[in-house]
């Protein structure tokens, strides 16, 4: 059965990443589009030191700030060999940035991060401390195109 895309749809999304071992998009934006995460579950196969980290990371528009693609983390967790990270909190976010770089304060900014007008996508990445780390990691999402 063919995936339904296009305007008004809704689909599941699930990406598995085996051996991962430097920074990984997980979901690319696609404007107008609106992406809510399910699920994150990182494995730790292999690390270069005992204190090295796992990061999920959100490129995107920071309205507090008013700067296009800024890279704030969402976690952090230090996970050993064999061990696993689960991330199972609901968030969404949009595909695109909003047009300007204006610091949100009225329901106008509001809108304009709705509207998805910017010209840089949002991405939701994983990164790790050292590239001597290895990881397998599955997202589960929901697309919602509103094209």
């Amino acid at each position: 059965m063919a995936l339904p895309t296009g305007s008004g749809t809704e689909t599941l999304h699930s990406h598995l990443f085996e051996d991962v071992d430097g920074t990984q998009i997980l979901i690319k934006g696609e404007q107008h589009h609106v992406y809510t995460v399910l699920s994150i579950i990182v494995m730790c196969n292999a690390l270069n030191a005992t204190t090295d980290f796992g990061y999920i990371i959100m490129k995107g528009y920071d309205n507090h700030g008013g700067a296009s693609a800024q890279e704030p983390n969402i976690a952090r967790f230090n996970i050993q060999v064999g061990e696993t990270f689960v991330w199972n909190d609901k968030f969404s976010f949009n595909g695109f940035e909003p047009s300007g770089t204006d610091v949100f304060s009225t329901a106008a900014h509001q809108t304009a991060n709705a509207a998805q007008a910017g010209s840089v996508a949002q991405e939701l990445k994983f990164a790790m401390t050292s590239s001597g780390d290895d990881f397998d990691i599955t997202v589960t999402y929901i697309d919602q195109d509103n094209s």
